[in-house]
């Protein structure tokens, strides 16, 4: 499948293209990204016919969504789908570090975990404003879930359901403000439990559908058949599918270093690149809406454009299999 395809959720009518960019690396994630660089990322994919970009608030408190909309005037808005994101109010705090939270520099705003009714609406106005646009496509719930919130999940749960944070999402929807509305975490159970208490349309969820894991598999299952779509992010597990060692973003376990090793195996034996497998892989279940994928550079946006488009052997997939290295229900490419 070529990137540039179109790809359309049935019910609320996004239309994304099968692989998108993730911006957290335009909020200096981990390292100083400069504008020049993240303007070169985000023209590469424009010239490879990517439309479908993801940021956040969070990311670089605030400074990725500043340069996203900065850089989308560049298109014509009928031509492309953004994403954002709330559940944490970016406030003004003189004390913001060098460093917080992964980000280099990051501005000088607080994010305060806020998923209430009222927490939702300030969190989205103020992503109109730093991108300079009214009407997002989808908004995304952005890490609820145990294991960034821990004993106090339930406190943030309430606020999500009972508090009216979900009432919210469905008032910008029915408005038109946005087209869609979900969850966009790192953990496949929330998505589950927001199923049952939410009308959602797409969720992204990042590093629990890849080549290295499909516990959540089941849950993808459930989405294809509800109609609920997916954006499948986070499919090198911070890295380890893309040739570094951390995996969920911590240092990989022996047992994950194993596991690689033996994907790798079998990627060299096939002549499979094991970064065209992981990004090519998700896609194949029908819950899957796109792929996205985070680039720093023009020549890193580039990389993952060729990894996606590689032509890989169905017999691979196969192999993967017999050897136990993905789910044996796991839907494969063609």
């Amino acid at each position: 499948m070529q990137a540039a395809t179109l790809r359309t959720h049935a019910r609320s009518q996004v239309a994304v293209s099968a692989l998108g960019l993730g911006c957290a690396q335009m909020g200096n994630l981990y390292r100083v990204t400069t504008y020049a660089e993240a303007l070169g990322a985000f023209q590469a994919a424009r010239d490879a016919g990517i439309r479908y970009f993801d940021t956040a608030p969070f990311y670089g408190f605030t400074r990725s969504e500043r340069r996203l909309g900065t850089m989308l005037t560049e298109l014509p808005r009928d031509e492309y789908s953004v994403s954002t994101k709330v559940g944490r109010v970016m406030t003004p705090d003189p004390t913001v570090g060098p460093e917080e939270d992964g980000y280099i520099a990051p501005l000088p705003f607080r994010p305060v975990y806020d998923y209430t009714y009222d927490g939702v609406m300030r969190s989205f106005e103020a992503s109109q404003q730093r991108l300079g646009i009214l009407r997002p496509d989808l908004l995304y719930v952005h890490d609820i879930g145990r294991v960034t919130h821990g004993d106090r999940q339930a406190h943030y749960w309430d606020q999500l359901n009972a508090g009216g944070g979900f009432d919210a999402l469905v008032r910008l929807r029915t408005e038109g403000a946005v087209k869609a509305i979900g969850l966009g975490v790192n953990e496949w159970e929330v998505v589950a439990e927001a199923l049952d208490v939410a009308d959602l349309d797409i969720c992204m969820l990042a590093g629990r559908y890849t080549l290295l894991e499909q516990g959540s598999l089941g849950l993808m299952d459930t989405c294809a058949r509800r109609g609920v779509g997916i954006v499948v992010a986070g499919v090198f597990n911070s890295g380890i599918l893309a040739g570094g060692n951390q995996f969920n973003y911590g240092d990989a376990s022996p047992e994950i270093v194993a596991r690689v090793d033996r994907l790798r195996a079998v990627c060299a034996a096939e002549n499979v690149p094991l970064q065209a497998a992981a990004l090519q892989f998700p896609l194949a279940h029908p819950a899957t809406l796109a792929v996205v994928s985070g680039a720093r550079t023009a020549e890193q946006v580039r990389a993952n454009v060729a990894w996606f488009e590689e032509p890989i052997p169905s017999g691979f997939w196969n192999r993967l299999k017999a050897s136990g290295l993905i789910s044996e229900d796991a839907p494969v490419p063609a």
